[in-house]
């Protein structure tokens, strides 16, 4: 896949957020943008899937009594954590 170079107007705060968001993860502002851009257009599929008819076959994970998002939502703080450096 090709690139295009592009200018866009956004709000002055929100791409300085975005540019310090980048700077923690130490990636590209171009990446993180791209993978934005895709999870919006996957977002924008899914939502079109009409998942009422589809069977939900499995009970969430629990580890030691806790469920599997508590845990996985702790890790993602952590890695936050050590990204910002705090």
């Amino acid at each position: 896949m090709g690139k295009v170079k592009t200018s866009v107007y956004i709000d002055e705060e929100l791409w300085k957020e975005f540019k310090e968001l980048a700077r923690r993860e130490r990636n590209e502002v171009s990446k993180l943008l791209e993978e934005a851009l895709m999870n919006y257009l996957i977002g924008d599929v899914l939502g079109e899937i009409d998942d009422s008819n589809i069977p939900i076959w499995f009970d969430p994970l629990k580890v030691k009594g806790e469920k599997s998002e508590n845990i996985l939502r702790e890790m993602r703080y952590e890695r936050e954590k050590s990204i910002s450096g705090q």
